[in-house]
């Protein structure tokens, strides 16, 4: 299935506190080991990414991306194991909901006009 005809958002209080941009954002943080550096690799601008991580940050009951400042040695940030485990279940969420709308899915997607 193409994962762009069906997006799971979890939204509380009008806020979408993950999606499938801000599981991409995590995970390229954790890849990159900076928030400048993964907002690079999704061609998104700094302020966007730390909007965005500063929206999941305060939506959870503790923080999904801990900064350290920068400086000589250069600052960074993380995935915290409690990130790790919010990303993997959002992840393991979105594969189960594909899973289970596939059928019904097809059949929609298969009735729509060609572009």
């Amino acid at each position: 299935m193409d994962n762009t005809t069906l997006k799971i958002r979890i939204s509380k209080d009008a806020v979408v506190v993950m999606g499938p941009g801000k599981a991409d954002l995590l995970e390229a943080i954790d890849a990159c080991g900076s928030i400048s550096s993964a907002a690079r690799q999704m061609n998104m601008s700094y302020k966007r990414a730390w909007d965005l991580i500063d929206v999941i940050n305060k939506s959870f009951k503790e923080p999904l991306i801990v900064t350290s400042p920068g400086g000589k040695h250069g600052g960074g940030a993380k995935l915290t194991e409690f990130g790790r485990f919010i990303l993997s279940n959002y992840r393991n969420l979105v594969a189960k909901t594909y899973a289970a709308a596939d059928l019904e899915l097809n059949i929609i997607l298969s009735n729509l006009t060609p572009s």
